[in-house]
């Protein structure tokens, strides 16, 4: 592959971006190996049963509702931000984009503390739903704000309807923005673990868990985990297939002009409900259920060193991880963008795959490498951070990569011809280029750290806590009081980035 490389103009970049490919690769190794060394016959039994069939149905059947809620959601709600006359469009973008920063499990927490009700397929899709929707709603409405009026313009002369013309002019340039956040969606979904185990929906992620606490290294196990591999490649195939070979990028900005808003007129009122309903829903009930827990719950305690020494371990891991996996993203983002091609195509595809793994299995394949051929390395922090940018450079790559498909590959070409190389060409244009995607990636990053579980409960140093191990201990053992004030910390410590993305996405026509 190398040979290959070389063979189309290889620069460093093109081979660093191998060697984070690779990377990423050792957990599908890890099951590889696993399932090979378990023989055909012995897999086949473990696979062929009721019990996987079932909990196929349940994983794909939350994955496509929960897709298509969220790209609904996501999609609409950038539209009316973006292109009605709704008023005090800033606030609501704000408001929005703020379950980001109530991590999925707390979301659950909140919902399921309150009543169970939840427990259920429409629950599990209607809390991941309220989760995850700004995964999709921050890029089409970031996507939006580089649109030019005139293609709409031009469809509308033609006696196209307003909704019309921008559903046939303007949302195919909207495409990879939806596509992307639909996908990180997916891929989230399929690796869920902390909210749907709150909620009781079975899916592959947990019976996985379920699997490795009765067995370290269960064959089961491995064998659940190899099915979410499948289905995460065939997300990716029909996330490509969608994608095309589009090109979006241009030199120009245009005119600049934005298009004429809608004129909700008589429909102000029900969009507004709609609004508000969808904010309670996805704020109010959480905040509503930490407040409730806090002040009644009889397990309710605030000890401040415990809280401070796992806010200081959750906001360094985070930043870490975030910092890591940006530098991990952003060859790799250029290798795809900047040399298309089968191998840069494949390259991209398998570095997604990781993210379809749960913490748990991801976590196992590096303590067995790292006990196997690094035992200084085990239950340390760069394994750790490791950890964190396998299972979450797809949230990177994504933000890096449609930053880069808007900057024109002009500019790269005209540098290089300045006799620049590759790799200053890289970091003196590319990276300014890019800065608001990298920017963008390096807050959902840091989210992504600051709540993940499985992988830090077994690669974290010992005596190592975080917020989310915290309180995973305390509301796995009903006892919502005490998860209660760590929630709230994970909450709060999430703010900023929140903020970040949503200030990066927020439409110039309502900034300050």
């Amino acid at each position: 592959m190398i040979r290959t490389l070389t063979r189309r103009g290889a620069s460093p970049l093109t081979l660093v971006g191998l060697v984070v490919v690779l990377l990423t690769l050792i957990p599908l190794g890890y099951i590889a190996y696993a399932l090979v060394t378990m023989g055909p016959a012995d897999l086949a039994a473990l696979l062929w049963r009721p019990r996987v069939g079932e909990l196929l149905r349940n994983t794909l059947s939350l994955m496509v509702g929960t897709v298509a809620v969220t790209t609904v959601v996501g999609v609409a709600c950038a539209f009316l931000v973006n292109r009605t006359d709704l008023r005090l469009r800033g606030w609501w973008h704000a408001l929005l984009s703020a379950p980001l920063a109530v991590p999925a499990f707390v979301n659950s927490y909140g919902w399921v503390s309150l009543t169970s009700s939840v427990q259920s397929y429409a629950g599990a899709v209607l809390v991941v739903s309220l989760s995850y929707y700004p995964l999709v709603y921050l890029p089409v409405t970031a996507a939006m704000t580089t649109l030019e009026a005139a293609p709409e313009e031009v469809a509308r002369s033609l006696g196209r309807s307003r909704t019309r013309a921008f559903f046939s002019a303007a949302l195919p340039r909207l495409l990879p923005a939806v596509l992307g956040g639909a996908l990180l969606v997916g891929l989230h979904v399929l690796a869920e673990f902390g909210a749907l185990q709150l909620l009781n929906y079975q899916t592959f992620t947990t019976a996985i868990y379920g699997q490795y606490q009765s067995s370290f290294a269960g064959d089961a196990g491995t064998a659940l985990s190899g099915v979410l591999v499948v289905l995460c490649v065939l997300l990716l195939t029909v996330e490509l297939i969608g994608r095309g070979g589009r090109r979006v990028d241009r030199v120009g900005r245009g005119t600049g002009r934005t298009a004429e808003p809608l004129v909700l007129g008589s429909r102000a009122v029900p969009v507004l409900g709609l609004l508000v309903g969808l904010v309670v829903l996805a704020l109010g009930v959480p905040l509503y259920s930490l407040g409730h827990w806090l002040v009644v719950g009889s397990s309710t305690e605030f000890p401040v060193d415990e809280l401070t020494r796992a806010l200081g371990s959750t906001v360094g891991l985070a930043l870490g991880g975030a910092t890591l996996t940006m530098l991990m993203a952003m060859p790799l983002a250029w290798l795809v963008v900047r040399r298309r091609g089968p191998v840069s195509t494949v390259l991209e595809r398998l570095a997604y795959t990781a993210n379809s793994l749960p913490g748990i299995v991801v976590a196992l394949a590096l303590v067995t490498v790292s006990i196997r051929y690094a035992p200084s390395a085990y239950q340390t922090v760069p394994v750790l951070l490791l950890a964190y940018a396998i299972l979450f450079l797809p949230r990177a790559l994504v933000s890096v990569r449609g930053s880069l498909e808007q900057a024109p590959a002009l500019l790269d070409d005209v540098a290089r011809s300045l006799g620049l190389t590759a790799w200053r060409t890289f970091l003196r244009v590319t990276v300014r280029l890019v800065a608001p995607g990298v920017g963008a990636g390096l807050a959902l990053v840091f989210l992504a750290v600051s709540t993940e579980l499985t992988a830090t409960l077994l690669l974290s140093p010992i005596g190592t806590t975080t917020l989310a191990t915290e309180f995973w201990s305390n509301s796995s053992s009903v006892e919502y009081g005490a998860a209660a004030p760590y929630a709230l910390l994970l909450v709060l410590a999430a703010v900023p980035a929140t903020v970040m993305l949503s200030r990066q996405a927020r439409p110039e026509e309502v900034r300050p």
